[in-house]
């Protein structure tokens, strides 16, 4: 089953912070390939640090790995932001497949709970230091 994953404006989906430390492949609809970093990951989309812009509304194919497997969605490019050396350029996920829907949640579970428990215990080492 695919997934057409939605924004609402009610919520906003947790986000996972990459640092640009996930390589990712953009296949764009001409076939030509774009080599990028991931910078942020959600089910709703992400962003990508690029070398140079694809065109806002452009719709690609966005490949990735993660520790959980290849997370492969159909996406929408939105507006770049540009800064001295390089390309900011977040993109919308259209739709994923089942497979790639699952190992992007894993992905997301893991990255909250791995900051809750850096919130949790920095929590105990202050209220326990003496």
């Amino acid at each position: 089953m695919t997934h057409f994953p939605q924004v609402t404006s009610q919520r906003r989906s947790p986000r996972a912070q990459l640092g640009g430390s996930v390589s990712a492949v953009i296949m764009l609809q001409d076939g030509a390939r774009a080599k990028a970093k991931l910078q942020t990951v959600s089910v709703t989309g992400g962003l990508l640090r690029l070398a140079q812009s694809l065109e806002q509304g452009d719709f690609v194919e966005i490949i990735f790995q993660t520790q959980s497997g290849p997370v492969r969605g159909m996406a929408e490019m939105l507006a770049p932001t540009r800064t001295r050396s390089e390309v900011l350029q977040a993109f919308r996920f259209l739709a994923l497949g089942d497979e790639d829907h699952r190992a992007l949640r894993m992905v997301l579970e893991s990255t909250a709970d791995q900051s809750f428990a850096g919130l949790r215990s920095k929590q105990f080492s202050k209220s326990n230091a003496f």
